[in-house]
C-alpha cells in the first residue's frame, strides 16, 4: 500500500472505507502530532511502530500539512470515530469478538454495555480496566494476557494512552494467538462509555477537535498541545527543507 513519510514513520494513504474493507488482521496505530514528537525521543515507541501493519493519520492537522509533501494523505481517520465505524461495519460478523482493555475502573465495562446495546448483540465479549501503571507490573500484564486469551477475543482494543498502549501491544501481541487485530485507540473507550464527550461535528469539520479536548481537560492537555507539541513544527520544517534526520537511524 502507498504511504507518505512524515518525519520517521510511514503513514498509509487510505480512506476510512478502504481501511474497514481491507483491515482483517495486524496492528493499527493512529499517530497524531503528539505521537510524532514522542517518536523523536522514545526508541521503544519507534520500534513498536516498525512492527505495525496499519499506521493511519489520526490528525486533521497532519492531513492538512501532508499537502506540502509530494503525496497528500487523502483523509484523516481519528481513532475514536473509526472504532465506532468498525463495530458497526462488523455488527453481523460472528468472527468479530472484541475485548476492551483500558480506561478508569468500570469505564471499559460501561463501554461494553453501551456498544452491545447499540449493536444488538454481544460483539464486545470482554472488558477490563487495568490498574494505573499496569504496564510496569509484569504479573498484572501476564494476568491481562491470560484474560484476553480466555475470552476468545479476535479483536483487542487497548485504550491506555500513548506510548503506553503501543509499547504494550508490541511486547505482548505474539502471546495472544487468537487475537487477529490489535488497535491502540487512546480515549476511545471513554468516548464509547460516554464518560468523555467527543467534539461536536462543527469542531471536527474545522479541525479543532484537539482544542475541544483541551477545553474539556485543560490541566492534562494544555502543556501537551501548546508547549510540547510545538516541537513538531520545527521537525516538520526541517523535513520540508531536507534537513530532518531520523534520531534512530
Amino acid at each position: 500500500m502507498e504511504t507518505t513519510r512524515i518525519l520517521n514513520i510511514d503513514i498509509l494513504r487510505i480512506t476510512e472505507q478502504a481501511l474497514l474493507e481491507q483491515m482483517q488482521e495486524g496492528v493499527l496505530y493512529t499517530p497524531n502530532i503528539d505521537h510524532l514528537v514522542e517518536l523523536q525521543q522514545n526508541v521503544h515507541l519507534y520500534n513498536a511502530y516498525q512492527d505495525a501493519e496499519w499506521i493511519v493519520c489520526d490528525s486533521r492537522i497532519l492531513q492538512l500539512l501532508s499537502s506540502l509533501l509530494p503525496h497528500k494523505i487523502p483523509e484523516a481517520i481519528p481513532g475514536s470515530g473509526f472504532f465506532t465505524a468498525f463495530y458497526h461495519y462488523h455488527k453481523n460478523d460472528p468472527d468479530c469478538k472484541i475485548f476492551l482493555l483500558g480506561a478508569a475502573e468500570g469505564v471499559a465495562k460501561k463501554a461494553q454495555q453501551e456498544i452491545n446495546r447499540t449493536i444488538g448483540r454481544e460483539i464486545v465479549i470482554g472488558a477490563h480496566s487495568p490498574s494505573y501503571g499496569f504496564e510496569k507490573n509484569e504479573e498484572e500484564c501476564r494476568q491481562l494476557v491470560d484474560m484476553v486469551n480466555a475470552s476468545g477475543a479476535t479483536v483487542l482494543v487497548v485504550g491506555a494512552g500513548a506510548p503506553k498502549q503501543e509499547c504494550w501491544i508490541h511486547q505482548y501481541r505474539h502471546e495472544m494467538p487468537s487475537v487477529k487485530l490489535f488497535m491502540a485507540l487512546g480515549a476511545t473507550i471513554d468516548f464509547e462509555a460516554k464518560t468523555l464527550k467527543r467534539a461536536p461535528a462543527i469542531w471536527q469539520k474545522l479541525r479543532l477537535e484537539w482544542l475541544y479536548r483541551v477545553i474539556q481537560e485543560p490541566r492534562r492537555l494544555f502543556h501537551r498541545y501548546f508547549v510540547r507539541d510545538m516541537k513538531f513544527f520545527g521537525y516538520f520544517f526541517k523535513q520540508l527543507i531536507g534537513r530532518y534526520n531520523n534520531p534512530f537511524k
